[in-house]
């Protein structure tokens, strides 16, 4: 079977600059927050258009520290969806923290601004947004909610990175922005790797201090923190893949496009809104016949992946926090029907053109 994501591909367009990036680190013989690190948190920063960013060891780790500099902790809650993965979650119990879930948008699968407001108690701290599969979360909506409250707005762009909304880049938006860069992701490295980005100086030197064992250096400890630094060799790989970003994730859009056009009536395909600039780290399609088509595409040595099988609130891992079935029901039948097909900027039309057929086919005999 064909890998669901072709890196390699990828990797033989820039293999001599990765290489000689790589010589560059090995020569210097720096490999722990370096000048590569350094560089990178500046074209971020230029790219993203904000004051601060901050490298750090992965995205879980992103929003773990950025929770932590905000001072959310115990007795607090944050307001969030409950279609994610689970390091959303993770980090908000990490702090000591409550999630508090709310349903999600039927057509994008972002949290549904909407009902934000209901959720929000004496408790609440923040809304942790997730901008989940590459599409930008209705960030005018929340924000305009957080600003009414005075609460932090946190945004998990981890799948995100380009994506924009209303002109803006998201993670540029919010208190702070979250970014992992898995090697899956649009902008991925060869390892894990994440980042957070602020306008908020202050903020960005908590996180600073934090992901260095809470110290600024010499061995000078302000308070008890992490080791969550993103090493040299990652820094100077992303810095290479920055340069191609943009290219990158329109042809993701691209494929994302044929994919609509072959697959348009037939199943629910990815909505993209009025103002948004979706980067498609996944292509997801929605049908009542999601389990059929996967094993037909299985049969046929297409990958597909269900992202995700089980909302955040049924997971077992956290039924302490008291949810059930019929909680949040769109988040619910969306986990029943959605579907992941093969997207990545390499990906040969063809390619795209075969497994839509796949699908069609597949919907003929029922």
């Amino acid at each position: 079977m064909k890998p669901f994501v072709d890196l390699k591909s990828q990797y033989l367009t820039i293999k001599e600059e990765i290489l000689e990036a790589l010589e560059g680190v090995l020569e210097s013989s720096q490999y722990i927050l370096g000048k590569n690190v350094k560089a990178f948190e500046e074209e971020v920063k230029n790219y993203l258009d904000v004051k601060e960013a901050v490298a750090v060891a992965s995205g879980t780790d992103a929003l773990h520290l950025a929770l932590k500099a905000l001072g959310i902790g115990k007795g607090d809650e944050v307001v969030t969806t409950p279609f994610t993965f689970f390091a959303t979650i993770e980090a908000i119990l990490y702090v000591g923290a409550t999630p508090v879930f709310v349903d999600i948008d039927g057509e994008t699968y972002n949290i549904n601004p909407d009902l934000i407001e209901e959720k929000i108690t004496s408790n609440t701290k923040a809304v942790l947004a997730v901008h989940i599969f590459g599409a930008p979360a209705d960030m005018i909506k929340i924000k305009t909610v957080a600003d009414k409250y005075g609460i932090y707005l946190v945004e998990d762009a981890a799948q995100a990175f380009g994506a924009m909304i209303g002109g803006r880049k998201v993670g540029s938006i919010g208190d702070v922005g979250c970014f992992s860069f898995y090697p899956s992701k649009n902008l991925g490295c060869f390892g894990d790797g994440g980042m957070v980005v602020t306008n908020n100086s202050e903020i960005a030197e908590k996180i600073r201090i934090l992901r260095n064992h809470g110290s600024r250096g010499g061995y000078i400890h302000e308070t008890v923190g992490f080791n969550s630094r993103l090493d040299e060799i990652q820094a100077s790989i992303l810095r290479v893949k920055l340069k191609y970003i943009d290219k990158y994730n329109e042809l993701r859009r691209k494929k994302a496009a044929l994919y609509n056009q072959y697959l348009s009536g037939k199943v629910i395909t990815p909505k993209e809104k009025e103002g948004s600039y979706h980067v498609y780290h996944l292509y997801s399609i929605r049908s009542p016949l999601r389990d059929k088509i996967r094993d037909l595409l299985k049969v046929q040595g297409i990958p597909s992946v269900v992202y995700y099988p089980l909302p955040m609130h049924l997971q077992k891992a956290i039924s302490f926090l008291g949810y059930k079935e019929g909680d949040f029901p769109v988040a619910e039948q969306v986990s029943k029907e959605i579907l992941s097909l093969p997207i990545y900027p390499e990906i040969p039309e063809e390619e795209v053109f075969y497994i839509s057929q796949c699908i069609l086919k597949c919907l003929e005999n029922f």
